[in-house]
C-alpha cells in the first residue's frame, strides 16, 4: 500500500463528496482523458478528487489481479490515490460491451456494490468524478441502465464529445437522452480525438450554440498522457450550487 493509499483509508468518513458522471457521444471518444482532465483541474483548485470507473471491460492481468488501463489512469490522476479496488470494483477481463463481459466472467453486476465504492471514495474526497461506459445508453447489464447508477448516486452529468464527423447530431442526441432521463446536464468537453478533422473549430463553434449547458473546455488531441495536468478546464459550474 502506498502512502497515498493509506491516507485515503484513514481519511475522515464524515466528509461528503460532490460527484459527477461522465459519458460520451459515444464509445472511444476519450471519457477517461477527459475525466483525467476534470481530476486534474479540480486538484489545481485545491480540491480532493477521486476518479471512479465502476465497470471497465478489456482488462489485462497484473500480478495484483485484472487492471484496466482507464482506471489506472484516473487512479492516478487521483489525489488520494484510491485503491485499485475501489476505482473499480468491476474489471472484466472480455473486451465488450459489459453486459457480454461480465456474462463472460460469471459475474452479476450489482448497483449496491458500486454505490458502497463510492461511498468510500466520497468518504475520502471533496469531488468524485465517475466514468461510465460507452455512451449514454450503453447499459451496464441486463437490468442495469447507466442511468440507474446515475439516478442511485444522484449524479449531474458531463458529457464528452468527440470531435469528428457526425459529432453535432451524436451530442445533440445525447443531450436530449440526458434530459429525457431526468438528469441535468452540467457541462460537457470537446476532445480532439480527430487531428484531421475538416473544420473542426467550426464544428466546435456549431456546438457551443447549440448544446444547453456550457463547455468547460476543450482537450487538444494528445499524444503524451502526461500533458493532461496540463488541460485548461473551466470546473467553475460544478463547484457552483446545483
Amino acid at each position: 500500500m502506498t502512502a497515498q493509499e493509506h491516507r485515503f483509508e484513514t481519511a475522515p468518513s464524515a466528509a461528503t463528496a460532490i460527484g459527477v458522471f461522465v459519458t460520451g457521444t459515444d464509445t472511444g471518444i476519450g471519457k477517461s482523458v477527459a475525466s483525467a482532465c476534470l481530476l486534474h483541474a479540480l486538484r489545481a483548485q485545491g480540491l480532493r478528487a477521486s476518479g471512479m470507473k465502476p465497470v471497465a471491460s478489456g482488462c489485462e492481468p497484473s500480478p495484483d489481479g485484472w487492471r484496466n488501463e482507464d482506471a489506472l489512469l484516473l487512479q492516478a490522476a487521483s489525489d488520494p490515490r484510491p485503491p485499485y479496488a475501489e476505482v473499480n470494483p468491476y474489471a472484466l477481463p472480455a473486451p465488450l460491451a459489459p453486459e457480454l463481459a461480465a456474462a463472460d466472467a460469471g459475474v452479476e453486476l450489482e448497483l449496491e456494490a458500486i454505490a458502497a465504492a463510492y461511498a468510500r471514495l466520497a468518504a475520502a474526497a471533496d469531488r468524485v468524478v465517475v466514468e461510465g461506459v460507452g455512451g449514454w445508453a450503453a447499459p451496464l447489464s441486463a437490468s442495469l441502465d447507466q442511468v440507474d447508477l446515475v439516478r442511485a448516486l444522484d449524479l449531474p452529468v458531463v458529457l464528452v464529445v468527440g470531435l469528428r464527423l457526425g459529432c453535432i447530431n451524436h451530442a445533440r442526441l445525447s443531450a436530449r437522452a440526458i434530459a429525457a432521463d431526468g438528469r441535468r446536464l452540467a457541462g460537457w468537453i470537446a476532445n480532439d480525438i480527430d487531428p484531421d478533422m475538416r473544420r473542426a473549430d467550426d464544428n466546435f463553434r456549431l456546438l457551443q450554440a447549440r448544446l444547453p449547458a456550457p463547455c468547460l473546455g476543450r482537450v487538444p488531441h494528445l499524444r503524451d498522457l502526461a500533458a493532461l495536468s496540463t488541460v485548461a478546464l473551466d470546473v467553475s459550474p460544478l463547484l457552483a450550487p446545483a
